[in-house]
C-alpha cells in the first residue's frame, strides 16, 4: 500500500469513528443484550413472520439470529427471489448488532447522513428487527421477498407472536 492510500484510508477509518462516536453521543440509549435466543423461541418468531407472509400470499425468506449475529433459525417461501435469502439474513444482523430496526438506518440515510453505508455489516433497509424480552435483546429477525414496507410487516409479526 502506498503513503497515498494509507493516508487516505487512515483518514477514512477516523471519520468514519468520529461519526460514529457523535452519532452515538446523540442517539438515545440502546437496550442491553440478554442471554441469546434460544431455537424453540426463535421457531415461534419465524411461525408468526410466516404466518402474515401466507395470510398476504407474500412470498419471503426469514432468518432469527442471536443477540451478536449469528444464524439460529432459517427459512425461505418456495420461489422467492434468491437474493433475498442473504438479505434476510443480513438484515437481522443489522438489528442485532447495531441495537436498532434496520429501517432506523435506513432513515438516517433518507435523512443525509449517508456515512452509515460504510459502516461494515450494515443493511440499511427495512425488514430487520431486535427481538427483545425482559428489556434485553435476544436477537433479531431478517425478512426479505417483498417491499421493504411488506418485509417489515412480516417481521412485525415475528415478534408480536411472542406475546401470544
Amino acid at each position: 500500500m502506498n503513503t497515498r492510500s494509507l493516508l487516505a484510508w487512515i483518514g477514512t477509518t477516523v471519520a468514519l469513528t468520529l461519526l460514529a462516536t457523535t452519532a452515538s453521543a446523540q442517539a438515545p440509549p440502546r437496550l442491553p443484550y440478554g442471554t441469546a435466543i434460544t431455537l424453540e423461541t426463535a421457531k415461534k418468531v419465524a411461525a408468526g413472520a410466516a404466518a402474515e407472509a401466507t395470510k398476504n400470499k407474500w412470498t419471503a425468506a426469514i432468518a432469527i439470529v442471536d443477540n451478536h449475529g449469528f444464524l439460529v433459525y432459517y427459512e425461505m417461501f418456495d420461489d422467492t427471489q434468491t437474493a433475498s435469502a442473504n438479505f434476510a439474513v443480513e438484515k437481522a444482523r443489522t438489528s442485532a448488532m447495531f441495537r436498532r430496526t434496520s429501517k432506523e438506518l435506513e432513515d438516517t440515510i433518507a435523512s443525509g447522513r449517508v456515512a452509515v453505508l460504510g459502516f461494515p455489516g450494515s443493511t440499511p433497509v427495512e425488514g430487520g428487527l431486535p427481538i427483545v424480552v425482559g428489556g434485553k435483546i435476544i436477537g433479531a429477525i431478517g425478512v426479505s421477498g417483498m417491499t421493504a414496507a411488506q418485509d417489515g410487516q412480516i417481521a412485525k409479526a415475528g415478534l408480536d407472536a411472542l406475546s401470544k
